[in-house]
């Protein structure tokens, strides 16, 4: 992809338009990328509660996973591949149904998060999935994810794309013009579909707790893609700022900050990407420390905090009442959704029950914080009744 001239940063297949709507750009993993336009943070991320915010998340990590020699059975095909990927994951990959998407975790021996991911069993061709790893991780993830592979299965890298999220209550009907397919798609699932003589991988998913698509497509169709999903005047451009926001509000964990390779599923409060097959089995990563957490062997654990004036940003140490450090906030900001400010942080299980009152260390004075239920609003994704 091409460089910016200033910082040698990548650049995505959008940065002309971000640039002609007056985006304010800045480095972000690598990639220079827009934090806000001229509307602001606030007013961007009201618009994506209310109505269908466009994003450009090209920065990821999106890449496919082929078996190098199928058999033409789909179903052990699809077997084939799942047991490549479920010796790194928690996940039930092998599970997956076609058109099936799974969010799972890559886990080194020790049970800690390498990275939170997704993935996908491709709708059309057996024997392949599409995967989505984090932008900051992405080279380390492939690395591991091909050397896993060997001569078993190709990895083919599809980040030199456009990858656009359209998030908000409004983004189905939105999608339902420009790609009508699409907005038959329940919450974790995707599907191929042709737009203006192009091929589009679409997922109903997300990370801001709306419903809403990410949508997968060559460098060259996405700024056309772009302006035709801007053409609809429910449609707004979305910086950095605002997602941030947004995901926090969801309480959806930021790699690097709310994971880590310290920290494990149990304690960063994703038990349910533990799948239960995986569980039963003992068949993971780190498996034996997980397993004993999840009965209640656990120092630490993920929760949500409302927080009394200023906001708590990554690394304020969380005290007690007699102002001895218990934890840290590892994100933290202000809601605009709420009218507050709000962290996720790390404490004991003693002090993990909602209403729980502790109190937080911003700029060496402390404030008062309580432990509340999360996610901070609620999420609002779209689920298909299931069959009877």
């Amino acid at each position: 992809m091409a460089q910016s001239s200033a910082d040698a940063l990548k650049t995505t297949p959008l940065w002309e338009r971000h640039r002609a709507a007056g985006g304010r750009m800045v480095p972000f993993g690598g990639y220079e990328l827009p934090v806000q336009y001229p509307t602001g943070i606030m007013a961007e991320h009201k618009w994506t509660r209310e109505q269908a915010g466009l994003f450009d998340v090209s920065h990821m990590g999106p890449s496919y996973i082929t078996l190098a020699h199928a058999s033409g059975d789909a179903e052990a095909d699809h077997a084939a591949i799942a047991a490549i990927i479920e010796p790194l994951v928690c996940g039930d990959i092998n599970g997956l149904k076609p058109g099936q998407v799974r969010y799972t975790l890559l886990l080194n021996k020790h049970g800690g998060v390498i990275d939170d991911l997704m993935v996908a069993r491709s709708p059309l061709q057996a024997g392949s999935l599409y995967i989505v790893v984090n932008a900051g991780s992405k080279d380390a993830d492939f690395a591991l994810i091909q050397a896993a592979a060997g001569e078993r299965a190709h990895l083919h890298r599809a980040d030199d794309g456009a990858l656009l999220a359209l998030q908000g209550p409004e983004a189905v009907n939105v999608m339902a013009h420009v790609v009508p397919g699409a907005a038959e798609l329940g919450f974790m699932q995707c599907g191929s579909y042709q737009w203006a003589g192009n091929t589009l991988v679409v997922s109903r998913s997300g990370y801001t707790g709306e419903d809403g698509f990410e949508i997968l497509c060559s460098a060259q169709s996405g700024p056309r893609l772009w302006d035709a999903l801007l053409a609809d005047n429910r449609v707004k451009p979305i910086g950095l700022g605002a997602r941030d926001s947004l995901r926090l509000e969801a309480a959806l964990p930021l790699y690097g900050h709310d994971l880590n390779s310290t920290i494990s599923p149990i304690e960063a409060d994703l038990g349910f990407a533990v799948s239960k097959r995986r569980r039963e089995a003992s068949d993971f990563p780190g498996a034996q420390r997980i397993l004993a957490e999840r009965a209640g062997a656990v120092s630490r654990v993920r929760v949500g905090l409302i927080v009394e004036g200023a906001p708590a940003r990554e690394g304020a140490e969380i005290v007690d009442a007699a102002r001895g450090a218990i934890g840290i906030v590892t994100s933290g900001g202000f809601a605009p959704s709420l009218g507050k400010a709000i962290a996720l942080g790390f404490v004991p299980p003693a002090y993990s029950a909602p209403g729980t009152k502790v109190q937080v260390s911003v700029r060496g004075r402390t404030q008062t914080a309580e432990v509340v239920p999360t996610p901070f609003v609620p999420h609002r994704y779209f689920r298909k009744p299931k069959a009877s």
